[in-house]
C-alpha cells in the first residue's frame, strides 16, 4: 500500500522543489487545472515514459488525482513502486481538496497563435 501525504506536507515540498509531483488524471483535465510544476503521466504511460520522466528511482515523487474517490493515483503509484521507484507516495485528497484549500493551480498553456504579416 501507498503511503500518504497531507495537502501541507505536499505544499511544503512543492514550494521547496523538493518533489517530482504526477497529475494522473491527465488529457484535459491536466491542460485545464493542475498542481504547480506537476507532470501529467497517467496509467496507460508509467511503464513506457517513467525511465524518462523520473530517472531517479530513489526521488521523492506524489501522485494525485480528482478526489479520494479516484482510482488513477493509487493505480500509478502502485505500478511505478513495481518498477522499484522507493518513495512514492499519494495525495489522495486530490486536486478538488487543493482548490477547496485555496492552494494555487496551474493550467497548460495554450497553443501559441501563428505569427507573421501579411
Amino acid at each position: 500500500m501507498t503511503l500518504l501525504i497531507t495537502r501541507d506536507e505536499l505544499a511544503s515540498a512543492i514550494d521547496a522543489g523538493s518533489v517530482t509531483v504526477l497529475d494522473t488524471l491527465g488529457g484535459a483535465y491536466y491542460a485545464q487545472q493542475h498542481l504547480p510544476g506537476a507532470v501529467e503521466l497517467v496509467r496507460a504511460d508509467v511503464d513506457a515514459l517513467a525511465p524518462t520522466v523520473l530517472p531517479d528511482l530513489d526521488a521523492p515523487i506524489v501522485t494525485y488525482c480528482s478526489n479520494p474517490a479516484c482510482p488513477n493515483s493509487g493505480q500509478v503509484a502502485d505500478r511505478l513502486t513495481a518498477l522499484g521507484y522507493t518513495d512514492v507516495r499519494k495525495y489522495r485528497e486530490g486536486i478538488q481538496d487543493w482548490v477547496e484549500a485555496g492552494l494555487p493551480t496551474e493550467a497548460a498553456a495554450p497553443a501559441a497563435a501563428p505569427t507573421g504579416t501579411l
